[in-house]
């Protein structure tokens, strides 16, 4: 999902877990708890925390520390999680960023893409209810490139509070639609949760947005502030190449739908929840005379979009 929302999925480390309260030689300052930034305010659940400032070298791995487990459903592959979080460098006194602020928890899809792995493997096997706090290296978390206000190399920290979780269909359901234009890409109709077939035709690519319904489900309408499950896979007009697909990696993606290239906002708003959609975009609604990762300049788009959950 990283060509569609500029979120940052890096390679597979060994998770590193340790309980609340398990001895952490070397980490007995009173501005370190458990190896971690100490909690200095909002230290229950629900509550908005604030960070002491890291001391001395990070943990290498992944860490996290269960600050209070809830009593919820167990967080397993293919689940949506809301979760309330601060994050704060490891080297930083003010936090980057947080949702506690606006309201509203960030939605996971356990083992999906769409966050730093960091977060995938700390939120995995967790219980709803639960408040963590979580060490995240480099390597699980931007890496060399930095992103935004977080430089290269950072170790990130973060208190997350779990709020809910649910579980997310394998695939739409709903009315079949007829595809009866010859000019179009033709898409399979299946149900079991595998990459629909999508055939390009030999033909010039559309110059407007197409997004039609292959599958109508039944659910509420797609706002623009809404944040969504997916899976969905994207092929080259061209040539019919796949440059992109959440079925490759196992699981859908969930991302706020304001986050990702204009021709998916337009294309996906409106749409109903349940749904499977083909959204043909032009360039100019994709990444226009700019190359992107395998996709090259002035590329007309295809995707199929099956929109699990909002």
């Amino acid at each position: 999902m990283r060509r569609l929302a500029g979120l940052l999925v890096v390679p597979l480390l060994l998770l590193s877990t340790a309980a609340c309260g398990s001895d952490d030689k070397g980490s007995d300052s009173a501005s370190m708890t458990n190896g971690l930034p100490a909690i200095t305010a909002g230290e229950k659940f629900g509550e908005k925390p604030t960070l002491a400032k890291g001391e001395g070298e990070p943990p290498k791995d992944l860490k996290v520390n269960v600050i209070s487990e809830g009593k919820g459903a167990v967080l397993k592959k293919g689940d949506q999680a809301d979760v309330n979080y601060l994050g704060q460098l490891w080297d930083g006194d003010k936090p980057f960023d947080n949702s506690f602020d606006r309201g509203q928890p960030f939605a996971v899809n356990i083992g999906g893409g769409g966050v730093i792995e960091g977060w995938q493997k700390a939120l995995d096997g967790q219980k709803v209810g639960s408040r963590l706090e979580v060490s995240i290296p480099p390597a699980l978390g931007y890496g060399a490139q930095g992103q935004g206000q977080i430089p290269p190399n950072a170790t990130l920290v973060f208190v997350m509070d779990i709020v809910k979780s649910e579980s997310v269909p394998v695939s739409a359901k709903g009315t079949e639609v007829a595809q009866d234009n010859a000019d179009l890409p033709k898409v399979g109709t299946n149900t079991d949760g595998k990459a629909p077939s999508l055939t390009v035709p030999k033909k010039p690519a559309p110059t407007k947005l197409v997004s039609n319904y292959i599958i109508e489900g039944t659910g509420p309408a797609v706002t623009a502030a809404d944040t969504l499950t997916v899976q969905y896979q994207g092929v080259l007009w061209k040539d019919g190449k796949e440059f992109d697909s959440s079925y490759g990696r196992g699981a859908p993606v969930s991302f706020p739908l304001a986050q990702v290239i204009p021709g998916w906002q337009k294309g996906l708003e409106g749409k109903k929840v349940g749904s499977r959609v083909l959204l043909v975009v032009p360039p100019d609604m994709a990444y226009g005379d700019k190359a992107n990762q395998g996709i090259p300049a002035k590329s007309t788009l295809v995707f199929t979009v099956d929109i699990l959950a909002k």
